[in-house]
């Protein structure tokens, strides 16, 4: 039987791409590459040069430090959340590691490839930047809270009012 030419991946409509319509995910999907990591795999190390964006198709990501001996998780990352956006506008070195818990896929894409692909089109480079700074948003608040959380338990074990 003839195979079937297989078409190439495509982006779906999921986290920071979810407001993108379906013509600009496909043609962003071009500019960066789908990895499938197996559980365990390192995608990113701490303290090495970072400047990837890595989009979270499915499976389970781990983002952990390690201090004096003891690894602490800092996050749990599913499919839709991105990770490496820092350092994709502001590079520099990765803040933690980053693990495959599971097999997961996972869309990366760099610095200067994402550049090209604002830079030559505008209209979908504009929705691009409109879903991360969202997804920015979303993060900053939901750690502002989990900061007021933290400062009220630390007052009350205190006695503070």
């Amino acid at each position: 039987m003839p195979q079937t030419p297989q078409s190439p991946p495509e982006l779906p409509a999921i986290g920071f791409l979810e407001q993108m319509s379906d013509e600009d995910r496909k043609l962003l999907s071009s500019y960066g590459e789908f990895i499938d990591a197996t559980e365990g795999s390192e995608l990113i190390k701490e303290g090495e040069p970072q400047g990837q964006l890595y989009l979270l198709l499915s499976g389970l990501l781990h983002v952990s430090r390690e201090r004096n001996g003891t690894r602490t998780l800092l996050w749990r990352a599913a499919p839709g959340e991105a990770i490496g956006e820092v350092n994709v506008f502001d590079p520099g070195e990765g803040s933690a590691d980053v693990t495959a818990h599971e097999d997961s896929r996972v869309w990366r894409v760099g610095r200067e490839d994402l550049e090209t692909f604002v830079d030559s089109h505008p209209a979908s480079g504009a929705a691009l930047m409109l879903g991360i700074s969202r997804m920015l948003s979303k993060r900053l608040r939901a750690m502002n809270e989990r900061f007021a959380m933290l400062q009220r338990a630390m007052a009350d074990h205190a006695g503070w009012k």
